[in-house]
């Protein structure tokens, strides 16, 4: 090999052996956050979330639906978390809650409210059942759900066929187009974690609402996430609970800056008072409400007088603990 070879080697091999040093220089020339900014995150150590909804849907407004986002904005800048999916699950006629419409006509407006979004999802296994069930069990389920591999079977749920038909309760059928390649998901079961209000944070002390045991296995082996309202102290809450405080790193407390006040009650409200819920609501479920005639004084009175289903199965459950003493 020739001298002039040799040194286009040598100068070729020394360039190559500086640039990752020129590099770290550089590097380390920044502060930390201009440090961490510029590393590349290792995505299959976040822990993979899906969200969970519960309650009356009564009906469902803007507010439900910005819960799912704000929480969903707040875990994935952790960078611990990634929000895969939402799931909303309205309750089953059987918790009797006054003024509580039919099941079937909660789902499907919960669907047509969910009609555009690519994440957040409505299921019905909750509301099929005909006892009440504890939104402890229904976390349950859903984790094991996840655990089993069944989020790429999906169970059949009341959809509406396509905008602009009748709607009708329908199976969901697998989509039998060509999928894109998927990223790689991040290794280990996805986690489900409750979302609510902070108004639901606050039922916890509502005598024989909750039990005690299903309290503590909501926050120390799923966790919360609660988005609170204008006005509410959800901090202060969490401190006066000792299961609550024992647990509080399984509490992410979300703050919404842009106050949201819209409510299922203020809506009901609204509607038997003829006022527009236009804006309050999606378009599509005010005109399913309107079609329906949904809400008015006599579905305000439906289960008037009747005991909530919690407070009826924990109270005589409590009655009977003190009477085998």
């Amino acid at each position: 090999m020739g001298q002039a070879a040799v040194r286009r080697v040598t100068r070729t091999s020394e360039s190559m052996r500086t640039t990752p040093t020129d590099n770290n220089i550089g590097i380390r020339g920044l502060h930390l956050d201009q440090q961490l900014q510029l590393l590349p995150m290792d995505s299959s150590k976040k822990t993979e979330v899906v969200l969970l909804a519960c309650g009356s849907f009564n009906p469902i407004t803007n507010m439900h639906l910005r819960l799912f986002e704000l929480a969903k904005d707040y875990l994935n800048a952790t960078g611990e978390y990634k929000v895969i999916k939402g799931i909303i699950s309205p309750v089953g006629d059987a918790y009797k809650k006054k003024g509580l419409i039919p099941a079937h006509h909660r789902i499907i407006m919960a669907e047509l409210a969910t009609k555009n979004s690519h994440w957040v999802e409505v299921d019905t296994w909750e509301s099929l059942q005909k006892e009440w069930v504890e939104t402890v069990k229904v976390l349950r389920h859903h984790q094991e759900k996840l655990a089993t591999g069944s989020r790429s079977h999906p169970q059949s749920s009341p959809v509406l066929e396509r905008p602009g038909r009748k709607r009708k309760w329908a199976d969901q059928k697998q989509d039998s187009s060509p999928q894109k390649p998927q990223e790689p998901k991040p290794t280990g079961v996805p986690r489900v974690k409750l979302l609510c209000g902070a108004d639901l944070l606050e039922s916890f002390s509502v005598p024989n609402l909750w039990k005690m045991e299903d309290i503590t296995q909501i926050v120390a082996n799923f966790g919360l996430i609660c988005v609170t309202r204008a006005g509410s102290d959800a901090q202060k809450f969490i401190y006066e609970s000792d299961v609550l405080w024992r647990h509080q790193s399984n509490i992410h407390l979300v703050t919404e800056w842009i106050t949201n006040d819209i409510s299922s009650t203020k809506i009901r409200r609204a509607l038997r008072r003829g006022q527009s819920i236009r804006y309050l609501v999606p378009d599509l479920v005010q005109e399913y409400i309107e079609e329906h005639d949904l809400y008015n004084s006599e579905s305000e009175d439906r289960n008037a007088g009747v005991t909530l289903a919690p407070l009826q199965r924990n109270t005589s459950e409590a009655k009977h603990n003190h009477s085998t003493r």
